[in-house]
């Protein structure tokens, strides 16, 4: 996918994540999300933090966790983040920087795509509510993921089952297979749950299993 159609991609992500945010009520910000410990609030402002950060943004993120993991140290920058603001302020921020093509150093054009389409995901389901992922961007988003295994914790896993999507054409890996929509698939490759009632195959019963 070339990077305009990935921008397009990521800004009609954050523009519908910014539209299910403004629905919300004032109870939904502090509702869990899928994420451990994070709440919608903190969710939301994580994903509209990364058009921000630059390189000076991001010596200071590790200045402030010097020798935790990075996993650690997203958790600690998103738990500040969502102290220091407030329903308004992240959709103000949503409001001036949904459009941005600024990624944070060090990190491909993707990842902003893969926090947007995952993260509006991480917010919805535990709402009770749902988003339909563009299933090119899903796609484009899996193959990444992948490739970041060891830092979702799913590299076992991925290393163990075939994965064949449903809704477009795509599959990946050897051995039993899940098969479901690229979206459902993603979710998975992620280390998150997907919607079971759309995943099926004898790879199903390995996705409990750690690593």
């Amino acid at each position: 996918m070339d990077k305009a159609t990935l921008w397009r991609h990521i800004h009609a992500e954050r523009a519908a994540l910014a539209t299910t945010l403004a629905e919300l009520d004032d109870g939904d910000w502090s509702h869990d999300t899928l994420c451990p410990g994070w709440t919608v609030l903190d969710v939301a402002a994580h994903v509209i933090s990364t058009p921000q950060i630059g390189w000076r943004q991001l010596a200071e993120m590790t200045m402030r966790n010097l020798g935790r993991s990075y996993n650690t140290m997203i958790f600690r920058e998103v738990k500040r983040l969502g102290a220091e603001q407030t329903a308004g302020s992240v959709l103000s921020d949503f409001a001036t920087f949904s459009s941005s093509t600024h990624h944070v150093p060090t990190t491909t054009t993707v990842e902003p795509l893969i926090d947007a389409l995952l993260h509006h995901q991480d917010i919805v389901r535990p709402l009770g509510r749902s988003r339909a992922m563009d299933p090119e961007a899903a796609l484009v988003a899996t193959e990444r993921v992948r490739l970041l295994a060891p830092l979702m914790g799913t590299s076992r896993l991925l290393r163990s089952v075939r994965m064949e999507a449903t809704d477009i054409t795509w599959s990946r890996g050897r051995g039993p297979t899940i098969r479901g929509p690229i979206q459902e698939l993603l979710m998975i490759a992620s280390g998150r749950q997907p919607d079971l009632s759309l995943v099926e195959g004898d790879g199903r019963a390995l996705l409990d299993q750690p690593g």
